[in-house]
């Protein structure tokens, strides 16, 4: 299992914008090189089959262009794992959850099974195709919704319809609403609306731990889900509940308590909140209100303050620092610093962060923010995801090793940082806090540019729409707008004066950072050769 998740409402990020973010993270032993793309109409394949499952989809006609991060070697299929379309929905799938064996007993995982035989001789058996999973989500979906509650609608129908052969969560948001979804056993799911002054953090495990079935099967204003899931419940007795009056708790009934949770998922969720939470309870010590073990800590809370881009580069970078768990830190001991599964691991393959603001007009509104590689030695930097195409420093990925790509001058400088930590950490901040200053620059120039160009958009500081939103459309307008030509090309050079300075600047980070592990090899000698 692989990924950590945080999402973060309007109301507790720090300008009004919803995001979401999650680091894709690969299979234990092995890496999983990354690109960033930009996925038009005609580019969309009309009828689709899986690589891992064998499934085949029908997929509708006029699909909208959109970005992804799909892998770079394509044995496993593609893998989009995150991007935002021309409706200015944002798509993130997904996050690799847990289930008990009650609900796979009621519903089964739709796992492909081979032929067995040839065919035509006797006893032979035609292969049964799977269901969708990761390496279909993003692809199946995101070209074809235009708000982010039409992204849980589609997928909901796409699950009941060809079920899937693993749990999974998956996130949408566009400017006003975030939506997060979780499947239940082999074609059931559950949806939940993040509420817009909370965020959530979701590491590796089924999170949602308050559900209103009346709601999801009625009005649906903040809960969604498969048509029959009350009968389902009831039927197979999973609602745990002592009392009627207790809230259904979906992490109950669908989820798991196991001890590899507690080694591998719950710290997660402990470090994230305790890190936005410092004043809320107490986080530390026998006293402490959650431990890093903890099966209570809430899907969703208020924040202390305000989140910034900042944060969510942060806490998804993790690896526990200021505790004993910390793998390069100086308290606890060999035991206690690796104890616990780290957020910002060794094999991580791409974070996105994917911001909808409000206050800019459709066009340059959605920020897709790129980080490859393990997060504690990479940056995170933004790139507008309404253009034609994507800088070839973030595209052209290789399947060999080269420092002529993003990807891979990423796994380089980790692997040379983590065995000289203290010696490299100050250059990795160093490179961090420039790049993403920036990105940041870069981000308020081009919005100038974009705002000479857009007619018809009210100022930030006058709209008269309560959410604050300065170019509210229909989606069908919002689409229309995103095509402006001469605003694509300004979006495109931005992007790529921003991938050329990181270049540059990574350039020099694996310059340093070589230069001083190479000083720390065992075979050096302080002595010059005569």
């Amino acid at each position: 299992m692989a990924c950590t998740t945080i999402l973060v409402g309007k109301d507790a990020s720090y300008d009004g914008s919803t995001i979401i973010a999650r680091n894709e993270d690969s299979a234990n032993g092995e890496f999983c090189p990354k690109r960033f793309i930009v996925v038009k109409p005609d580019e969309q394949p009309r009828h689709y089959k899986s690589v891992l499952s064998h499934v085949e989809v029908d997929l509708p006609g006029e699909p909208l262009q959109y970005t992804a991060v799909p892998n770079a070697d394509l044995k496993e299929g593609i893998w989009g794992e995150a991007g935002v379309n021309e409706a200015n929905v944002a798509m993130s799938a997904t996050e690799t959850l847990t289930t008990n064996e009650r609900v796979l007993g009621a519903d089964p995982f739709v796992e492909l099974t081979p032929a067995k035989g040839k065919e035509g001789e006797d006893g032979y058996e035609p292969e049964v195709p799977g269901g969708i999973g990761e390496e279909d989500f993003l692809t199946l979906v995101l070209p074809y919704v235009k708000t982010a509650r039409e992204g849980v609608a589609r997928l909901g129908a796409l699950l009941e319809q060809y079920g899937t052969y693993e749990m999974n969560g998956v996130a949408f948001s566009d400017v006003d609403e975030i939506w997060w979804l979780e499947t239940v056993g082999g074609h059931h799911w559950i949806a939940k609306r993040v509420p817009d002054e909370a965020y959530v953090t979701m590491p590796n495990q089924l999170g949602i731990d308050e559900f209103d079935l009346d709601d999801a099967l009625g009005n649906q204003e903040e809960h969604m889900c498969s048509a029959d899931l009350g009968e389902f419940i009831e039927r197979n007795h999973l609602d745990l509940a002592v009392e009627n009056v207790t809230p259904f708790n979906p992490r109950d009934a669908f989820g798991s308590h196991s001890d590899s949770d507690h080694v591998y998922n719950t710290p997660r969720a402990w470090y994230m909140q305790r890190f936005l939470n410092p004043y809320d309870e107490q986080w530390d010590g026998q006293d402490a209100d959650h431990q890093p073990t903890a099966d209570d800590i809430p899907w969703a809370r208020q924040p202390d303050r305000k989140i910034t881009i900042e944060d969510v580069k942060y806490v998804l970078s993790s690896h526990y620092q200021g505790t004993p768990y910390d793998p390069y830190g100086k308290l606890g001991d060999q035991h206690s610093r690796h104890m616990f599964r780290p957020i910002g691991i060794n094999r991580q393959s791409q974070l996105s962060v994917m911001q909808i603001r409000p206050y800019r007009p459709q066009v340059n509104r959605a920020v897709q923010w790129i980080a490859y590689g393990s997060n504690p030695f990479n940056t995170l930097v933004p790139f507008f995801p309404n253009v034609d195409s994507t800088p070839k420093y973030l595209e052209d990925t290789t399947t060999r090793v080269t420092s002529e790509n993003f990807y891979w001058e990423n796994r380089i400088i980790a692997a040379l940082c983590d065995a000289s930590f203290a010696d490299t950490a100050n250059a990795v901040e160093r490179y961090q806090e420039k790049t993403g200053g920036m990105g940041h620059r870069m981000i308020a120039a081009t919005d100038e540019q974009i705002a000479r160009l857009v007619e018809g958009v009210s100022d930030e500081f006058e709209t008269d729409d309560e959410n604050g939103d300065v170019q509210p459309l229909e989606p069908d307008e919002v689409i229309k707008a995103v095509r402006n030509g001469e605003a694509r090309d300004v979006l495109a050079a931005a992007n790529e004066t921003m991938a050329a300075q990181l270049k540059e600047e990574t350039d020099k980070l694996l310059d340093s950072v070589l230069y001083t592990t190479s000083m720390n090899m065992k075979n050096g000698f302080h002595m010059s050769d005569f």
